[in-house]
């Protein structure tokens, strides 16, 4: 059990208070920027915890994998390493199940879990592109607050409800950052 909350613990700080839940005060401050209404950002969260609280719950999974949950309107982005196909399908079979989950996004890889140098190199490279996007001033009525950003393995994973435009020019900036292997755009097009 210590060893379980431990891992939740470092989780939440890894994910900046994912598995926390949030006053309606912080969801309405979270919103200001954001298109999805207070009930989907809530959602989003709740979905966030209960998935981290499933995951870990499981001894397997504990002991032999990494994984992070980002959701965002529902969609669920599943990155981080396990040890085995079996463990994969587990993992994603108990998020898909969450209680307002519409889809999940398989980022999962087979490997052993990444170290925490790694670790700290990915939310070095996320806190550069979180700054770069906040650069973007070309766009009207954007605000890089919109767009989520996860980093694992230095793929750079993008969710947001955007324009194609805002799409467009979101990849650009995230291109142009040092260290980025990859782009995935988990994006909800408005247009």
């Amino acid at each position: 059990m210590r060893r379980f909350l431990w891992l939740v613990l470092i989780h939440s700080f890894l994910l900046g208070g994912c598995a926390m839940p949030l006053s309606q005060n912080e969801i309405q401050q979270a919103a200001k920027y954001d298109r999805r209404s207070l009930d989907a950002i809530a959602s989003d969260k709740d979905i966030e915890q209960s998935a981290l609280e499933e995951l870990y719950s499981d001894k397997d999974l504990t002991a032999q994998s990494y994984i992070t949950v980002n959701a965002y309107n529902g969609t669920v982005l599943m990155t981080g390493e396990v040890a085995n196909e079996a463990l994969k399908n587990k993992a994603l079979d108990i998020v898909r199940v969450i209680r307002h989950v519409k889809m999940v996004r398989d980022n999962l890889t087979i490997a052993s879990p990444s170290d925490s140098v790694s670790r700290e190199d990915d939310e070095q490279l996320n806190q550069r592109v979180k700054t770069a996007l906040t650069q973007i001033y070309t766009l009207p009525d954007f605000n890089s607050a919109m767009i989520k950003v996860v980093t694992e393995n230095s793929v750079v994973y993008l969710m947001g409800l955007v324009s194609r435009e805002e799409g467009k020019v979101v990849v650009n900036v995230t291109r142009l950052q040092a260290g980025v292997k990859q782009i995935v755009t988990v994006f909800e097009y408005l247009d």
